[in-house]
């Protein structure tokens, strides 16, 4: 058995006798019940999660997987392809807004060469699993093969799992990849069937004309590919990423070991996206952390059935409102743990 299959075998629903107890400690803490809103929702998620009455939020770790395109050949995007390699080491040296933004948070970064067009010496944070040199021009034919599709997946899964043996409470997800808002709406369009222009947005900001060409690119990918939108591994093979399957890796490996998984943009959804479509039941071990101004990304949360953290015009990626999230998280256990009841504190509570 693949390991990409005992992991989506080992998913199981969420602990439904840890959601009744962590809901009956809410609706009895010092305050009217409901009154933290989706504070109080997130600690029972993440009690049905862990399957612990009370969780506790202590060893946090951003994965930021990285890959290269080779649909940036077709002009998609206003940086060049050198600039993934460089923010890598971007990364390494501590110098990115997930660095500092990870920092804030308590979060150690972990940076994953999936498909980077240039080679990195091994060295402390870096986790090569390099598939290959980027993927294929999607535009002419499939973007990757299907043995390559799990090889990306199951290297998110062996990250995962050796950050476990290291000590995880929660991971949150990052990328980085010149040209990677393509693909992802290439996935969110063959998936939802949504129109290409209703999901496709400027990335790192290209203008009107340079939209409308990317737009093209990606119909003419779904056309050329004709990805099956019931298999995902058949659409992250045709017109994915090996950052956007390792990202999906990360999010099955998280599930599978009952380990939330904070979802960070419109990247890492398409590849929450994927896992979704590989297991639905990972679904419920995924918070969104933000809305994207990436005009497809509601649409992604929409179809995942998931419901944005904050909503602070971010695009960057990286995992960077992933890692702020993760305060929110940590924040809400913490209120289930640490308020008290209304007969610890002797406070009367609401008359019948």
């Amino acid at each position: 058995m693949s390991l990409l299959t005992q992991t989506v075998k080992a998913i199981q629903p969420l602990n439904k006798t840890a959601m009744e107890a962590a809901r009956a400690r809410q609706n009895n803490l010092t305050k009217p019940p409901g009154s933290l809103g989706r504070l109080e929702e997130i600690s029972i998620q993440v009690a049905g999660i862990t399957g612990q009455e009370r969780p506790v939020i202590e060893e946090k770790v951003v994965i930021t997987c990285a890959g290269d395109h080779g649909v940036v050949a077709q002009g998609i995007s206003a940086f060049p392809q050198e600039v993934t390699p460089q923010m890598v080491y971007n990364f390494l040296n501590g110098g990115a807004a997930i660095n500092v933004l990870a920092r804030h948070v308590g979060a150690r970064v972990v940076v994953v060469d999936a498909g980077v067009a240039a080679d990195f010496e091994p060295q402390p944070g870096l986790v090569i699993k390099k598939v290959a040199h980027g993927t294929a021009d999607m535009s002419q034919g499939p973007a990757m093969s299907r043995e390559q599709a799990v090889q990306a997946i199951e290297a998110g899964i062996e990250v995962v799992e050796d950050e476990i043996a290291r000590g995880l409470s929660i991971v949150a997800t990052g990328d980085m990849g010149i040209g990677n808002t393509t693909p992802s709406s290439a996935i969110v369009a063959a998936i939802t069937g949504l129109p290409v222009a209703d999901v496709t947005g400027r990335g790192t900001g290209i203008d009107d004309e340079q939209l409308v060409h990317k737009v093209a690119v990606i119909e003419k990918s779904l056309a050329v590919n004709q990805p099956d939108p019931k298999d995902a591994l058949d659409v992250l093979s045709k017109v994915g990423g090996f950052e956007i399957g390792a990202i999906a890796g990360v999010v099955l490996g998280a599930a599978a070991h009952r380990i939330p998984v904070v979802i960070d943009g419109f990247i890492s959804t398409a590849g929450a996206l994927i896992a979704g479509g590989l297991s639905p039941l990972a679904r419920d071990y995924m918070i969104a952390a933000h809305a994207s101004v990436e005009i497809g990304h509601r649409a992604t949360l929409s179809h995942l059935g998931l419901v944005p953290c904050l909503d602070f015009d971010l695009r960057l990626g990286e995992g960077t409102g992933a890692a702020l999230v993760i305060n929110v998280i940590e924040a809400a256990c913490k209120v289930l743990n640490e308020m008290a009841t209304f007969g610890e504190a002797g406070v009367s509570e609401k008359a019948d």
